[in-house]
């Protein structure tokens, strides 16, 4: 397995982890996301099954169609955090008072809160897919 296949599986991998992650929160323990946890979940979700067959095919494709949703999902889950930080204003925040919140102390797993994992988690793929070395076969 060359260095790019095994990043392309890493990339794979951390999607499969946070689009699981996302699907047992929202399924099984029934907590509704937020507007911008269902933003970030467009941007996640398609990336699992792109790194999946770039993986399995090993064309090199992954970063070309990877790299979009991963920095949309990166600008996204940054503005969240920044919300959840205290960063950005309340007032320009997409969620509403009546709605599922991410800031609540259920909202978190070991002990980091949801927003944040979605950031580890865009910045860890898109870091992937930009050390490929970009030869397509």
């Amino acid at each position: 397995m060359s260095r790019d296949d095994l990043l392309v599986l890493v990339a794979f991998l951390i999607a499969l982890a946070a689009t699981l992650g996302a699907l047992f929160i929202g399924e099984i323990l029934g907590q509704m996301p937020c507007t911008l946890c269902w933003y970030q979940r467009i941007a996640m979700f398609p990336l699992v099954p792109i790194l999946g067959l770039s993986t399995w095919r090993g064309d090199g494709m992954a970063r070309l169609y990877g790299s979009p949703l991963a920095l949309a999902g990166l600008a996204l889950a940054g503005w969240h955090s920044g919300l959840y930080a205290g960063w950005i204003p309340q007032v320009i925040a997409p969620c509403t008072k009546d709605g599922p919140s991410c800031s609540g102390p259920s909202q978190s797993i070991l002990g980091l809160p949801i927003p944040y994992l979605s950031l580890i988690a865009f910045v860890a793929i898109l870091a992937c897919l930009v050390l490929l070395k970009g030869k397509r076969k």
